[in-house]
């Protein structure tokens, strides 16, 4: 296991470091001034220069790379150009909302998508796994703002049941939650109506029916628990794509989170908040992604 994790981290450290030069190269490319930004419209030449010189984004982009790389490795993202705050701890509490708000989605996903594969593996090609396929499709293909606004004029405009935006109560979680849940349903109940499905056609399987054990017992016992396999090596992605993924979502419902810290950054050409926030969340898929294999080689002995 230990020559394991050394060849994956040895592998993450250049993907990170990719994942920096191309949000670098990225930020830099975006049309306005930061230094005109942060000025104001009744700055000065001399004053945006001043301002320049002061955020050293007069230097060329190689050493504005490596300063901002040789701070990242101790911790330390920068300033804010917007606040003077620094970045890491503007990060902090805000990725704290969004890791709330993505192991909620992933609950809700595991639970539902398990549920309904399970179901519709058991009852194939009835109306329940008709049906089951056809949501799935379309939690897939809707986009996750269209169905946040669709949720929220439905339960927070017409029926008055949940609130709008906001984190003030546990109702405020709900919509973000399901919105940000719906594509991961969808994937985690067809990988587990298709693994199990695979599953129950085995040898094992059908000489444990043969045996006369309960259909239920055979279910859950012999065919569930092999299935579950694949399942927990795609949760494992998902709860890394809910939290990459959350910007759109947190926007949508004005939830205080890393996402939507990114894209007030972004809109203000915050240079320092979107990489130090891109950084973040590059390291933390990384890491979900490799807690992710861990976990399918304890799981599935064959992969040992």
């Amino acid at each position: 296991m230990l020559p394991f994790l050394l060849n994956r981290i040895l592998q993450a450290i250049p993907v990170l470091f990719g994942v920096s030069l191309a949000v670098f190269l990225m930020v830099h490319l975006i049309p306005g001034d930061p230094a005109a930004l942060i000025a104001g419209t009744d700055a000065t030449r001399a004053d945006v220069e001043n301002v320049r010189q002061s955020l050293g984004l007069d230097r060329p982009l190689p050493a504005q790379y490596a300063s901002f790389v040789g701070r990242a490795l101790t911790g330390d993202f920068g300033n804010s150009f917007r606040t003077g705050r620094p970045v890491l701890d503007e990060i902090a509490p805000r990725y704290l909302n969004t890791v709330t708000l993505g192991a909620l989605a992933l609950l809700i996903a595991v639970v539902i998508g398990m549920a309904t594969g399970i179901v519709s593996a058991v009852r194939r090609h009835s109306m329940f796994d008709n049906t089951a396929l056809v949501l799935s499709l379309a939690g897939v293909s809707m986009p996750t703002f269209f169905l946040g606004l669709l949720l929220m004029l439905v339960f927070s405009v017409w029926l008055n049941w949940l609130p709008l935006s906001g984190k003030d109560t546990w109702l405020h979680y709900i919509l973000p939650a399901i919105t940000l849940s719906t594509a991961s349903i969808a994937v985690i109940s067809r990988i587990m109506h298709a693994s199990l499905i695979e599953v129950l056609s085995e040898d094992y399987v059908r000489t444990a029916r043969a045996k006369g054990q309960r259909e239920s017992l055979v279910i859950w016992r012999h065919a569930v628990r092999n299935a579950l396999i694949p399942v927990v090596t795609v949760a494992g992605l998902q709860l890394g794509y809910l939290l990459g993924g959350a910007v759109v979502t947190e926007t949508v419902f004005a939830w205080p989170g890393l996402g939507q810290y990114i894209t007030n950054a972004l809109l203000n050409a915050d240079m320092n908040a979107v990489l130090g926030g891109t950084v973040v969340v590059g390291a933390v898929f990384i890491g979900l992604n490799l807690l992710s294999d861990i976990l399918y080689r304890i799981v599935d002995p064959r992969a040992r």
